[in-house]
């Protein structure tokens, strides 16, 4: 796989992908999404990928929002095609069977933001600064940042992020819920990587079925929600992992998941 605009890195059953145009801030092209379309559809198809953290090259940025200079000129198809195809990946991504870690350094602005939502957990830098300034510019945000950010801090909170266009700094992006976990800089990546590590150790079937409920739950309501969990974990009897885990559990070892 030939890359450009990213960076994918395998290490111990982590993939690391990394925004990789630093003297742009990161900002995400149509070439960038074309080829994080081809990393999503490769770390969901390889199987010795078991998570993966994204992030972005340098310290200043994340993903600090769409490349401008190339939207300004589109048309309203040429716009609406755009969008629809990063929701095409942003969803891929929801809906992998492999867990995303967002190790967000710097801005995460516009597409950015929204990139760093699609991912399953978000651990920010202490400079870490999260925003959908699309107003400002005469638009709104068109890869899913008027969806995923109400789901994740309220309506009102992202409305007033929203229609203010101003940036969150790390802080208060912990204290409503939009990150996991703040770190100093210089531990950011480590420590994603440490998370994705920890969760890499699960049995896949479990964290499979985890996050399937999890994601595909929120769309239900309560009742057909839990009526789903429930299926799940039926289904989760039929391992040979849930015999290994309660196996392990009652006598006191660490199991050894054949994942299936």
């Amino acid at each position: 796989m030939e890359l450009e605009n990213l960076l994918l890195e395998v290490t111990d059953h982590i993939a690391t992908v990394t925004v990789n145009r630093p003297t742009a801030m990161n900002a995400m092209t149509p070439g960038t999404l074309e080829e994080l379309q081809q990393v999503v559809a490769e770390i969901e198809r390889n199987d010795g990928i078991r998570a993966a953290v994204v992030t972005g090259a340098g310290a200043k940025a994340f993903v600090a929002g769409a490349d401008i200079g190339l939207m300004r000129d589109m048309t309203s198809t040429q716009a609406r095609d755009l969008a629809l195809k990063a929701h095409g990946i942003f969803a891929a991504i929801e809906r992998s069977s492999k867990p995303f870690i967002a190790a967000v350094n710097g801005y995460a602005l516009g597409g950015g933001c929204e990139l760093a939502m699609a991912c399953d957990i978000r651990i920010a830098s202490d400079n870490a600064r999260f925003g959908q300034p699309e107003v400002n510019i005469g638009i709104l945000p068109g890869f899913g940042g008027s969806q995923r950010l109400p789901r994740l801090v309220g309506k009102g909170r992202a409305l007033e992020i929203i229609l203010t266009g101003e940036m969150v700094d790390a802080a208060e992006a912990l204290r409503i819920g939009l990150v996991n976990k703040v770190v100093p800089q210089q531990e950011l990546l480590g420590e994603a990587q440490r998370l994705a590590a920890k969760i890499a150790a699960k049995g896949r079937v479990a964290v499979r079925l985890c996050k399937e409920a999890v994601v595909n739950g929120l769309e239900m309501d309560l009742a057909r929600a839990c009526a789903y969990e429930a299926e799940l974990f039926g289904y989760s009897f039929a391992t040979a992992d849930q015999k290994e885990g309660m196996g392990a559990f009652l006598e006191k070892r660490v199991p050894v998941f054949l994942d299936r």
